[in-house]
């Protein structure tokens, strides 16, 4: 069973952000997986065997938090948390990878951790990150969405029409205050690939909402 939405899930707090907004875009029936990357296997049989069941019971709780049976579970390997989710991002065609916000992160504020750091320069995939606090309204993560520097990529008023279609959003001119923001590549970079602009990252900075930044010129679907 294929995944449109993968979330990169530990059990931290700001993970169980990310649970949330996982949970928002994949409502309607798109799906849902979550991921634990681990960077080796213990060579020891009985602590291999302890490594896994921690990151399987993690998983679990992610998904008793959600309350969906059919949400997936996986545990993998790589070593770098990157490239292991690619990987399955390829293999379950998923649309979005979807992060917490880096753990230093303020309440109302959304800032990529490391990993999508990384995926946020050449990821083929959407990229979402969930401002941090979202976990403590679970039940109306997502009300509004707005478009940041739409004139950067014409797939972001693509996404923000689909998505406030599907999801039943309010549009919004103000960026800054919308509870998710879709933000384009910038232009140059090639066509199905992340790069954000000087632009896009200042209108980022001060932002209060949920990001989801499109490779250039692939709407999202879901």
């Amino acid at each position: 069973m294929s995944s449109a939405v993968i979330v990169s899930y530990d059990g931290t707090p700001n993970d169980d952000d990310a649970l949330v907004l996982g949970r928002a875009l994949s409502r309607e029936g798109a799906g849902l997986a979550l991921a634990y990357v681990r960077h080796s296997r213990e060579i020891d049989p009985r602590r291999e065997e302890l490594a896994r069941h921690d990151a399987e019971r993690r998983l679990r709780a992610g998904i008793d938090l959600i309350g969906d049976a059919a949400v997936t579970a996986h545990v993998l390997y790589s070593a770098a948390t990157a490239d292991g989710l690619q990987e399955l991002a390829a293999a379950q065609d998923a649309r979005v990878l979807v992060f917490g916000s880096d753990y230093r992160t303020a309440p109302g504020r959304a800032e990529p951790p490391n990993t999508a750091q990384r995926l946020l320069e050449g990821s083929p995939r959407a990229i979402a990150i969930a401002r941090a606090g979202l976990r403590l309204r679970p039940e109306e993560p997502l009300v509004t969405v707005a478009g940041a520097n739409p004139a950067d990529d014409p797939a972001v008023e693509a996404t923000v029409a689909a998505l406030s279609a599907r999801l039943s959003l309010i549009r919004t001119e103000a960026a800054a205050g919308a509870d998710l923001i879709v933000v384009g590549s910038r232009p140059g970079v090639g066509a199905g690939r992340v790069a954000l602009s000087g632009a896009a990252r200042g209108a980022l900075s001060t932002a209060r909402g949920s990001v989801l930044v499109l490779a250039r010129e692939r709407p999202l679907t879901l």
